[in-house]
């Protein structure tokens, strides 16, 4: 008994000497602008996006409009529009393609100030990946089992899976949207214990008759490297053993945020059988 009020009492004071803290948070550079963009070899519309960073989880970033923006391959120089306007979204003519082995430079000029950077496209590999899914016996849908290697040192690259099973007659009544899932994997030329003990992702399932396009985006050296420094900021952080927060690595200079690519692209696709 003696004991048991004890630690009531000791549970008491501990109680009693909360404070309350205001932090003072640092506020974010509002000069500071995020560039987020890939060419490919593919012949579209490729887009160059910029925003404002936000301050907040899943706040919507504020465009930045009225830049000018110019792509360069040494050759050629080619200006980009911002369609739609005042959407921070900057695009190509709709059969640009960049070529393997070659250089190509960004330049953004706003509220004179310029921005640039430089990347090169390396060539990736075919792909013939099989059957990447398994059926799930518990609901009879079905789940990716396999997508890619997580560690290739001399062939790094970003896999994109998207699932589509909106067209099947069972969902017609669906929205599309809620019909569709993207996913990403990477295979870097670095193996982490925190991408080894990275927390679990939520399994996708989805039904019979669904169609998997499966797409392999080539990364040069200075890409991969930008990628592994985002997992850790990100996917890796929270499991067994997380990494010290670091900023991101970026090819942008004059402070700018992200990363400007060249990706080469090659993709297959199969239906769930």
């Amino acid at each position: 008994m003696r004991k048991l009020l004890y630690l009531i009492l000791i549970a008491f004071f501990l109680s009693s000497c909360e404070k309350k803290v205001e932090w003072q948070l640092q506020t974010v550079n509002t000069n500071l602008i995020v560039v987020d963009g890939i060419i490919t070899n593919e012949p579209k519309t490729h887009t160059i996006i910029i925003n404002y960073p936000v301050t907040q989880i899943n706040e919507k970033p504020e465009p930045v409009t009225g830049a000018t923006v110019l792509i360069s391959d040494g050759d050629s120089t080619y200006t980009l529009t911002e369609q739609p306007v005042n959407t921070g979204r900057y695009n190509t003519n709709n059969n640009f393609s960049g070529q393997i082995n070659k250089t190509y430079s960004l330049l953004i000029n706003y509220n004179n100030k310029v921005y640039t950077a430089k990347t090169y496209m390396v060539r990736g590999l075919e792909i013939n990946p099989g059957n990447i899914y398994l059926k799930n016996p518990n609901n009879n849908l079905y789940h990716l089992c396999w997508v890619a290697p997580p560690f290739n040192t001399p062939k790094p690259a970003m896999w994109e899976v998207i699932i589509d099973w909106s067209m099947l007659p069972e969902y017609n009544n669906f929205n599309p949207d809620s019909c569709k899932s993207r996913l990403l994997f990477y295979t870097l030329p670095t193996l982490d214990v925190s991408q080894i003990f990275a927390p679990e992702i939520e399994k996708v399932f989805f039904p019979k008759g669904s169609v998997i396009n499966l797409r392999r985006y080539s990364l040069n050296k200075e890409h991969a490297e930008f990628i592994r420094s985002l997992l850790l900021e990100t996917n890796w952080q929270g499991g067994v053993f997380s990494s010290v927060p670091a900023n991101v690595l970026t090819n942008l200079s004059n402070g700018a945020m992200g990363y400007f690519g060249a990706c080469e692209v090659v993709s297959v696709s199969q239906t769930v059988q």
